[in-house]
């Protein structure tokens, strides 16, 4: 990882592409509401966009990206392929293209696993990456043991396992074992499990001049976990991307680890 108070922290995948640790999420954004969300992170300095063939908005997405005037390299775009969509993946792919306005996607990850690990889909995925519709391929929502099984069969292993990640949520062990394997663990739905008015995270803001939802997307960063929340407020988007000048204590990432446990 890049320094940790830069703007532009990135992580490498494995295919050697580097992925912005905080980005937009886009799931129930459509429509005005949708492009215009995108607009405004892209001026604050997101460069992590991410949508899904399941959450309809991609054309509002694409129209964000050409009406920006963002260069296409330096964003990183990912979206997804719907389980019921297995067998299907280069007509998938090629709609989501399309839609997006984009000759490629940074990231293209399995939305679900297709009744089991899909392994026929992520051969597909493989050779639809080795072509160059993706940079890299992953995964969201899988086991560690769905992970091991796409390795075992094709020798090829997710670069991304997108996951739902909280505080509430954390998981020492997982994202171990995520580490161990080489793929890095995105969070979705960083606000979701958990309450912003908890008092470990308020003392924690006040101590550090910042609020809970940037201490909470901050906590994600420096555990080195991929983090999209999302929004439409012009004011929360901005929060949520000013996480880089400020660190937390040790104390800080440990009192916040413990909400899991306290829970």
């Amino acid at each position: 990882m890049e320094d940790e108070t830069k703007n532009d922290v990135t992580v490498p995948l494995r295919g050697g592409a580097e992925m912005p640790m905080v980005g937009l999420g886009t799931w129930q954004l459509h429509g005005r509401q949708a492009t215009q969300a995108v607009l405004w992170a892209l001026e604050d300095g997101y460069r992590l966009l991410d949508t899904a063939t399941m959450y309809r908005n991609e054309a509002e997405i694409g129209a964000a990206l050409q009406e920006s005037g963002v260069p296409r390299d330096d964003i990183f775009l990912t979206t997804k392929l719907p389980p019921d969509h297995a067998g299907s993946e280069r007509e998938t792919l090629q709609r989501s293209l399309d839609a997006l306005g984009t000759d490629y996607v940074d990231l293209w990850l399995i939305h679900w696993p297709p009744g089991g690990a899909g392994v026929d889909t992520w051969r597909a995925f493989g050779e639809l990456a080795e072509q160059g519709f993706a940079r890299a391929i992953g995964v969201s929502n899988y086991s560690t043991a769905q992970l091991d099984e796409l390795t075992r069969e094709t020798g090829t292993t997710p670069a991304v396992n997108q996951v739902e990640w909280s505080p509430l949520l954390f998981d020492r062990a997982l994202l171990d074992d995520h580490r161990t394997r080489d793929v890095v663990l995105e969070g979705y739905s960083p606000f979701k499990a958990g309450r912003l008015d908890d008092p470990v995270l308020t003392g924690i803001a006040e101590r550090h001049g910042k609020t809970p939802a940037q201490v909470v997307v901050r906590w994600h960063v420096e555990h080195g976990v991929v983090v999209i929340p999302k929004s439409a407020s012009r004011e929360r988007l901005a929060q949520n991307f000013d996480v880089f000048d400020f660190a937390l204590h040790s104390d800080d990432m440990t009192a916040i680890d413990g909400l899991a446990k306290s829970d």
